[in-house]
Formats: structure tokens, sequence, C-alpha cells
């Protein structure tokens, strides 16, 4: 059977600029929607990984060295590389240097007695001792 040509077809299978263009504003429409809820969050993600960092993860690791050495160490970088007076060293304690979700390293104060410490993020604000994220282990 041949076909002749008025039987192709004469239109091409594509989108109209009207169909695309309908597509973007309701693309645009759903993130107008969508977006004001989003906005805000990621800070208030940034304080709870700062605040599961201290008193879950870097605690650990504190707790872990205390039990292996009879004190907390003092310093954080003795939980990654053995310190030369510990025997009973069996570190690391920790992977990394442990930093804030902001880059900057946590603070970290052992208690006089060796048997506490503290430790602690600037949070958002560098200077600012309001918004300071800090354990509670003193």
């Amino acid at each position: 059977m041949i076909k002749t040509h008025n039987a192709i077809r004469n239109t091409r299978d594509a989108f109209t600029l009207i169909e695309i263009m309908l597509v973007i504003i309701i693309i645009g429409v759903l993130a107008a929607m969508v977006m004001p809820r989003l906005v805000g969050r990621s800070e208030q993600a940034r304080l709870a990984v700062a605040k599961a960092d201290i008193e879950s993860g870097i605690a650990l690791s504190l707790d872990l060295y205390e039990m292996d050495n009879g004190e907390y160490p003092d310093k954080l970088a003795d939980l990654r590389v053995k310190p030369g007076t510990e025997g009973n060293w069996k570190g690391p304690y920790l992977k990394k240097e442990p930093v804030d979700p902001w880059g900057r390293p946590y603070k970290y104060d052992k208690g006089s007695d060796g048997k506490s410490y503290k430790i602690c993020s600037d949070g958002p604000d560098e200077g600012k001792a309001e918004d300071d994220i800090c354990n509670d282990k003193v």
C-alpha cells in the first residue's frame, strides 16, 4: 500500500508557547506558596544540629574518653590524636575536628576537677552571648 501525500500528517508534536507559559506560571504560583514556609527553617535546623552535636555526638566521645582515662581531655583535639600522657587512650574518639553548623570550632573548657566540662557554640552571631548554645554538664 502506497501512502499518498494527503495521508501523511503535516503537524508536528510539540508544545505551544501558551502551554509552556502556563506551566511556568503554575510552577511560579506553587513556589510562591511553598517558599514562605521554608524561609527561616535553615537557621532553626542549624540550631538543632549544634544542640545535637553538643548533647550527644561530642558528649559521647568525651564520656568514652573519660571512661578510658579517668578524666576528660584537656582539649577537643585529644579526642582525635593521642596526647602523650594518656596510657589508656583507645581512640580516636572523633573522626574529624568538630565544627558547628556555622563553620566555627566548638569551644571546650575542662572543669578544674577533671570530671566536668563545658562545650559551646557561638551560635549564629559570633560574639553575642545570648545566642550561644552550650551543654549543662559543668
